[in-house]
């Protein structure tokens, strides 16, 4: 609203609508982003805390994975929601290294806030950070350290370190050595390196026995059972037909009408049906099938001839699993029942039906060279499974960016340290105010060691002092926090280390997303869906009509 000629006001944006500008809006918005900051903050590293999350409908989870909380957080700030976005975009790039990210936002922003008040523009403070970010990219790429696909135990080390900031490390090397297989079998090599898809590790949560009892499958783990009582619930040496086509009478896609005049004619329209599915049956033993797999549905006709032909049969098989299937047995899905060749059919040392508590889950063990595979997680209750599967994604993502690029760096802190001090020095190079941006950006990135020593409960203080002198030195590059004995130590000793990728991803999403939330300075909001609607007009003109404006103030946090 504003004044027009004649002291008339004049209204410009909807009645109801919230606006705030200028130094106002920045300071909403970078409050925002901090609080967000500061409720992950506590759940960085080995000894952060865990967080219980209890949504509307009573569904209790208990985790620490950065990802998980950003997205049950039911956040209403719009800047605060960038925030969550980028935890989601840290989660499905790299997977790991989420609350990192948001913690490094919110800090980045702190700063430049101090910077704010000094009367430095944005722009400025935005193109400063954008050159830190660059240059840290540089040296992260400096510092990495090589690491071969053929190196089992340094991904188990990767796998180890991420997974032991959750509550599943009372099993972490047995998981490691899961996690380091599985991403093994289903990586291809494609020209010089290697590349590796997790969704074509299947996971399979059953509560019950304990985590350490989870195994990996080489093969697949279906949620089903068998598909008739009279077939066999066990087969060794199988050979598995995948089907996506139905063993069952075809019905017309045209209303049609079949007139039977006497039981003959009956008896003979019911011998012809159990003819042709006595037919289907043949082209799958013809073929040397004695397990089938169909997308579609079986007759029950076709399922008794099948028992009686020994075959094992699972039915309504989702195309998902259809395709794994296919890499991991090494067989063809074929349409039609008639093109089946012995050459179409899967391999597997042995398909069976295994009773897990009151469920039945179908096991095709030992495929020869799978390419797809199953981890079949187990523990105490739901929520320990739950929290288990999320520690699970994050070390299978780990160990798939450590083998696709071939780098790792040194973790506890050690190359947010050697980043600060080398953006220090490359700050003095570019001079000007920008500088006061790329200093404030290498003080932001420092927050990460000093939360690690925050959170374990020692000085933060008197750690980055430290840490800040032994880097100063030579060869000091991989040196960082041992959270259990509260010394400066070279990471690679315990060999706490992780994926270049994760770091690169973690500078990359915080920055773009401070640059960003730095940019606005106007907040235009509109409170529910009928602030719109202008009130009637009062008969004395526009004066009376206004006073809807007065509410422009707050943002919800």
């Amino acid at each position: 609203m504003s004044q027009g000629a004649g002291n008339i006001p004049v209204l410009v944006l909807k009645e109801g609508t919230g606006r705030s500008t200028g130094r106002e809006a920045q300071r909403n918005n970078i409050m925002a982003a901090k609080i967000v900051a500061e409720a992950v903050k506590t759940t960085l590293g080995p000894c952060g805390m865990d967080k219980m999350l209890v949504s509307g409908m009573g569904d209790v989870a208990i985790t620490n994975d950065g990802a998980t909380i950003m997205k049950e957080l039911d956040v209403q700030h719009p800047a605060a929601k960038m925030l969550v976005e980028v935890a989601k975009a840290q989660d499905n790039e790299v997977g790991d290294g989420t609350t990192t990210a948001v913690v490094l936002a919110g800090e980045l922003l702190s700063k430049a806030e101090s910077l704010l008040d000094k009367n430095i523009h944005p722009t400025v403070i935005i193109e400063g950070y954008k050159k830190a970010s660059e240059e840290a990219q540089k040296i992260l790429n400096k510092i990495a350290i090589p690491v071969a696909f053929e190196d089992d135990k340094t991904l188990r080390d990767v796998a180890i370190t991420s997974i032991s900031s959750k509550s599943i490390n009372v099993a972490e090397d047995h998981y490691a050595k899961i996690i380091v297989e599985a991403v093994k079998q289903v990586s291809e090599k494609v020209d010089d390196r290697y590349v590796a898809d997790i969704d074509l590790i299947k996971v399979v949560k059953k509560h019950g026995k304990s985590l350490d009892e989870t195994e990996l499958i080489k093969g697949m783990v279906l949620d089903k059972e068998v598909a008739s009582s009279g077939m066999p619930k066990l087969i060794d040496d199988a050979k598995i037909a995948l089907l996506n086509a139905k063993l069952e009478i075809e019905k017309t896609e045209f209303d049609a009408k079949i007139n039977i005049e006497s039981p003959d004619q009956m008896k003979l329209f019911l011998d012809e049906e159990e003819r042709m599915l006595k037919e289907m049956v043949n082209s799958v033993t013809k073929a040397g099938a004695n397990v089938i797999f169909c997308e579609k549905g079986i007759d029950d006709m076709a399922l008794h001839f099948l028992g009686k032909a020994g075959v094992l049969a699972v039915k309504s098989v989702s195309s998902s699993d259809m395709e794994k299937l296919s890499r991991a047995t090494g067989g063809e899905i074929v349409a039609n029942v008639k093109d089946l060749t012995p050459e179409a059919l899967g391999k597997a040392k042995r398909v069976e039906e295994v009773k897990i508590g009151d469920d039945k889950l179908i096991y095709i063990r030992d495929c020869k060279n799978p390419k797809a595979v199953t981890i079949v997680i187990r523990g105490a209750s739901n929520h320990v499974i739950d929290e288990a599967e999320r520690s699970l994604h994050d070390g299978l993502c780990v160990v798939r960016n450590a083998i696709e690029d071939g780098k790792i760096v040194a973790g506890g802190g050690a190359p947010e340290a050697e980043l600060s001090k080398g953006l220090r020095s490359y700050a003095v190079k570019v001079g000007g105010r920008e500088q006061l941006a790329i200093e404030a950006f290498a003080e932001a990135i420092e927050e990460i060691p000093l939360t690690l020593a925050e959170n374990a409960g020692l000085d933060p203080i008197d750690i980055m002092v430290a840490l800040r002198a032994q880097h100063e030195k030579a060869d000091s590059k991989t040196f960082g926090i041992d959270v259990t004995s509260g010394k400066i130590i070279d990471m690679c000793t315990p060999m706490i280390i992780e994926p270049l990728r994760v770091k690169q991803q973690v500078i990359k999403s915080a920055t773009e997303a401070t640059n960003m939330i730095l940019k606005i300075d106007d907040l235009i909001s509109i409170k529910g869906a009928g602030a719109g609607k202008a009130p009637p007009m009062p008969p004395g003109g526009m004066g009376g009509g206004m006073g809807g404006m007065g509410g422009m103030g707050g943002m919800p946090y």
